[in-house]
């Protein structure tokens, strides 16, 4: 293949090579469980990650993808006591929504999906080695990495040491501003695990590198993550791993916000979308299609009239394709054309796929308007074949008979019928003003009509 990929370690788009021929290794952060998932968590942590590992599967990979759960945090014991729940509890009810909602976005099941409080023994030896190396130290029971050890801190992010903030209340016996927390030593009424340091609990840094490391080995392909995991968490992570002597990630992957009014997506601005509030009015694979509209580098600046457009341009694309499959029969899975191949081999160019798989659609239109049905269905089954690649494709699982609404687009189907029989009634007896009276109504509803040589059919302009 020649997929080449953004690389935020070197800042250059660079051909990818996996370590093992015919095998690549994903890591990519997932949820820290602490609330429900907006679509920003969605994008940056299901949907981008899940349409690189349909390519790298496409291109003839086998992919071990890791997508972590972290289930023990600062804000996870906040929240659970706000609420009077275990935070336990409060964990296992949030992860669980966030698998909902990869599922109901149509992304893949990961190979595994650990969970930090599962590898606690993987951790404190990781901590461990980290002190026997000289990289951390302990100090009145917590554990630090001693950043100054790591001559190459700030690789991945770029900021310079004296301008590196972490984020971390200040702990007693701590040498260095800059050091962070590996090992938290426990607090009167908090969750805890004895270590060689005392009781306590991990860092949010150190359960990644530890899980990483535990499935991928000490080298693997590609770490991925949102944006705003560069710093601290992925500058971190690397120097734990790096500190023992582990190559740890050879590409990283990052992608850009949901904002609103410019800002980042996220439940402290108050600005938070839910999936379950999208889903009443847009149905999921449009919201997927719509998230995957613009780079995944690049920030998507959520509105409803662009959630619609998306929704509308999605519409066109199933339309042609159930019009195939009622006038010629069931459509497969075609070759990709050369154009899209191109596209997704560079960085994921996704919005230059959609653009390929529109053209289709058009060419397409115009054989089934021509009665060229051989043509037709020649279209049909490429564009098929580009949106399974981006889990898309409207006639497989989970999309197909999505939902309860079979009943529903039955009615819409033989309701519409019988008008396009009334106007071409109409017609024939030269009754112009009532044929288009019922165009012009079926359009207000909602529904274009194009008259073709097999008759008028039909299809949804404003879903």
């Amino acid at each position: 293949m020649s997929l080449h990929l953004y690389d935020t370690a070197t800042r250059a788009v660079r051909p990818f090579e996996p370590l093992r021929p015919g095998v690549v290794s994903l890591y990519n952060c997932g949820a820290t469980v602490q609330w429900y998932p907006h679509i920003g968590h969605l994008r940056g942590a299901g949907v981008v990650y899940d349409v690189l590992r349909r390519w790298l599967a496409h291109s003839g990979y086998e992919v071990v993808h890791v997508r972590n759960v972290t289930d023990i945090d600062d804000k996870i014991l906040s929240k659970a006591a706000e609420a009077g729940r275990q935070w336990w509890e409060w964990a296992t009810t949030h992860e669980r929504a966030f698998s909902d909602a990869y599922d109901t976005l149509g992304c893949l099941r990961p190979s595994i999906e650990p969970r930090a409080t599962g590898h606690i023994p993987q951790i404190i030896g990781m901590i461990a080695e980290l002190i026997e190396a000289g990289k951390a130290y302990s100090a009145a029971g917590d554990v630090y990495f001693a950043v100054r050890s790591d001559a190459d801190y700030g690789f991945l992010s770029g900021q310079r040491l004296g301008e590196m903030q972490q984020g971390e209340s200040e702990g007693a016996g701590k040498k260095d501003a800059a050091d962070f927390t590996m090992w938290k030593a426990a607090k009167p009424g908090e969750p805890f695990w004895e270590s060689p340091w005392g009781p306590g609990r991990p860092g949010w840094h150190i359960e990644c590198s530890a899980m990483a490391r535990n499935y991928l080995g000490a080298d693997f392909d590609i770490h991925g993550g949102g944006l705003d995991l560069i710093f601290p968490h992925h500058e971190n992570e690397a120097a734990q791993s790096h500190g023992v002597g582990d190559g740890f990630a050879r590409y990283w992957m990052h992608s850009h916000w949901v904002t609103m009014s410019g800002e980042k997506m996220s439940k402290s601005l108050g600005n938070v979308l839910s999936l379950p509030a999208i889903t009443e009015h847009t149905k999921p694979i449009a919201l997927r299609y719509y998230l995957l509209s613009v780079h995944y580098r690049s920030s998507i600046e959520y509105s409803r009239k662009a959630l619609d457009d998306a929704a509308k341009a999605l519409a066109g694309i199933e339309g042609f394709l159930q019009r195939v499959a009622d006038r010629v029969g069931k459509v497969g899975h075609g070759d990709l054309p050369p154009a899209f191949v191109e596209a997704m081999d560079d960085d994921l160019g996704v919005p230059r796929a959609l653009a390929v798989v529109h053209d289709r659609v058009r060419v397409g239109n115009a054989a089934l308007a021509a009665g060229d049905h051989g043509a037709a269905l020649t279209e049909a089954a490429q564009i098929r074949g580009m949106l399974a690649v981006l889990g898309l494709d409207p006639f497989e699982a989970p999309w197909v008979n999505a939902g309860s609404d079979d009943g529903l687009h039955a009615a819409t189907d033989k309701l519409i019928a019988q008008l396009l029989a009334d106007r071409a009634t109409a017609r024939a007896a030269k009754d112009f003003a009532t044929a288009d009276s019922i165009r012009n109504a079926l359009a207000q509803a909602g529904f274009a009509i194009e008259d073709t040589v097999d008759g008028p059919i039909w299809s949804v302009t404003n879903p």
